[in-house]
């Protein structure tokens, strides 16, 4: 059986490699290639692919409300993501999205056959790591440096990620669609959980924090 694939990454040419890749198997025929949330949804309009490759860092665009809007869109669709951005972070938030499988980018290379293939065939893909965090978080036996950042909803998160790339309060709201009120309201409950004094500290942080992740 052919398998027809969706690339969504705005870096054209990792999407050219990672197309090559994929199609040295008989198997899989990548149909279609978009750099951002509107290409995605009108390929996925117009060629019913059967997999969706999604990076989380689309621009200014947000990964994780593209897997939602593919699942919106057809709900039997598979999704596996492929980022740079920590596993340990992200992993667990893109399969509560809907995806149902992660894979970093620098291991892609040597696994995203085996990601694919595993996804498409309805199981999850995740790294031997990343299973075993997860087991130790679903358990209760691992609390890390981390935890603080995995405490994040996933708005917050996205709002602390654009607060990362330099965005002030007015520009995330005009992106989000939201009030200037409701975004302030989100900074604060994100300073407390972060522990963050000011607006400048948390500012700090998440520069750091998107710089690094």
């Amino acid at each position: 059986m052919n398998y027809s694939v969706i690339i969504v990454d705005d870096h054209p040419l990792f999407s050219r490699g990672l197309s090559q890749l994929i199609e040295t198997q008989n198997d899989f025929k990548v149909i279609g290639i978009a750099k951002d949330r509107a290409e995605a949804l009108s390929l996925l309009d117009s060629k019913k692919p059967d997999l969706v490759i999604a990076d989380l860092n689309l621009g200014q665009e947000d990964g994780l409300e593209l897997i939602k809007d593919c699942l919106a869109f057809n709900p039997h669709l598979k999704v596996l993501v492929i980022s740079m951005h920590d596993e340990r972070f992200y992993a667990e938030r893109a399969l509560k999205a809907g995806a149902k499988g992660y894979i970093m980018k620098e291991e892609a290379e040597t696994n995203v056959i085996s990601a694919i293939k595993t996804v498409i065939n309805g199981d999850i893909y995740l790294s031997e790591n990343e299973k075993a965090r997860l087991g130790d978080v679903l358990s209760n036996t691992q609390k890390g440096p981390f935890d603080t950042i995995n405490s994040l909803s996933d708005r917050q998160l996205q709002i602390f990620t654009l607060i990362g790339k330099g965005l002030g309060t007015v520009d995330i709201a005009s992106k989000l669609n939201l009030s200037i009120k409701t975004i302030d309201t989100h900074k604060e409950n994100i300073k407390a959980k972060l522990h963050c004094a000011s607006s400048a500290e948390l500012r700090q942080m998440a520069i750091e924090w998107t710089n690094n992740s």
